[in-house]
């Protein structure tokens, strides 16, 4: 099958094209390679990729993306996105208004001029719920962000949800809840309390510790967006987690067990936008998607302590 799959250069992205390479699919990989954080980390995800003769790599944002590439596609994981909850405040939300909303309509409407059906998932957050009463939120839980970010990731669905209505495309939409693992953006929390880890720096908590987060491991994740490619619905909207809650102060002594090392947590106020709990109810995705979190946290951390403490070993060797 040929597959576009949009943000391939990303921590998500890659993860999901080395999956649709081995499971035998022709890919190409559309990445704008934006500043959202180093580039360079994005083209090391590539390295694997584009030894593939069954992958083409397509530096472009998608807003400028030829229509021959949607028309050849016969699906399509659109994953490209500016990331980041603290960051979309302020001056930076033009940004998140150019790579999450105006892509995403711009890539449904030529996905709509094309001559052949098309599927697209499409990877949402949990962020378009904000702070939530329940432990465990549905899919019919009412939507309400409370960070611009937030706001963009719904504007998303939205628009995924108009377009599926009016034309016959099939729109699978994910919330997916933080997701975490090897290749991990720089920025991401367990990211950087593993590098306080490994490299004895200072570790900025923000908040009491005692919010709560549905981890999700990223290879969970692929499996959801692969399942989600071929599921007999026409459009839905399903939550992806790794099914049990854990809070920031359980994660970092879980980390300091598995790495051995003492982390030196500063402490500071909690960040705007930041909501206090998540937590996601998986019956839906477990009856209709036949997805269910196989990786445990404590065996999804090890693999993303291993993974950096592989980078920084090289970085000290360079």
């Amino acid at each position: 099958m040929q597959v576009l799959v949009t943000g391939c250069a990303g921590f998500l992205g890659s993860h999901l094209c080395e999956r649709l390479l081995s499971d035998g699919h022709h890919i190409t990989g559309v990445d704008a390679l934006t500043d959202s954080y180093d580039p360079q980390w994005k083209l090391r995800n590539l390295d694997r990729l584009c030894a593939s003769e069954r992958f083409d790599f397509v530096h472009a944002e998608v807003l400028k993306l030829k229509q021959r590439l949607v028309d050849d596609a016969q699906l399509i994981f659109h994953l490209a996105a500016r990331p980041g909850v603290r960051t979309s405040w302020g001056p930076e939300f033009q940004h998140y208004l150019r790579h999450n909303v105006l892509t995403t309509q711009r890539l449904l409407e030529r996905a709509t001029l094309s001559q052949t059906p098309k599927r697209i998932v499409f990877a949402s957050s949990s962020s378009v719920y904000g702070d939530t009463p329940v432990e465990r939120v549905t899919e019919e839980h009412p939507t309400n962000p409370v960070s611009p970010y937030g706001i963009t990731k719904l504007a998303g669905e939205q628009l995924c949800s108009v377009y599926a209505n009016e034309s016959c495309l099939e729109v699978i939409t994910l919330r997916l809840f933080t997701v975490y693992g090897p290749r991990q953006r720089p920025d991401m929390a367990f990211h950087r309390l593993i590098q306080a880890a490994l490299t004895g720096s200072k570790f900025a908590l923000f908040g009491d510790g005692r919010q709560q987060r549905d981890f999700t491991f990223v290879q969970d994740v692929v499996e959801a967006l692969t399942l989600a490619g071929h599921v007999p619905a026409h459009s839905d909207t399903f939550n992806v987690a790794g099914g049990g809650r854990v809070s920031m102060n359980q994660a970092i002594a879980l980390v300091e067990e598995i790495s051995g090392c003492r982390i030196n947590v500063e402490r500071q106020a909690p960040q705007s936008g930041d909501v206090r709990n998540t937590g996601a109810d998986l019956s839906k995705s477990r009856a209709v998607l036949g997805y269910s979190p196989r990786v445990k946290l404590r065996d999804g951390l090890r693999a993303q302590i291993e993974s950096m403490a592989e980078r920084v070993r090289a970085a000290s060797c360079a």
